[in-house]
């Protein structure tokens, strides 16, 4: 089980706060891998993109962590 709030130096943060900065982090990642290899070109709206992509990183983050934690 998640728990809700993860304690840093005695300061709570939000867990959701936690995974979706990894998710970010994976994100501009990807992003630059994607902006290197030529794939935008092949995209019509990139920021629209690049929002699915964070949602499907963010889905994933927060779905392997029960698997993490065990």
């Amino acid at each position: 089980m998640m728990p809700g709030e993860i304690s840093i130096y005695g300061v709570f943060i939000p867990s959701l706060l936690v995974w979706m900065l990894a998710a970010f982090l994976i994100t501009s990642a990807a992003r630059a891998v994607l902006s290197r290899v030529g794939f935008y070109r092949l995209v019509w709206h990139r920021s629209l993109f690049n929002l699915a992509l964070y949602a499907i990183i963010l889905g994933g983050v927060v779905a392997m962590v029960p698997w993490l934690q065990s």
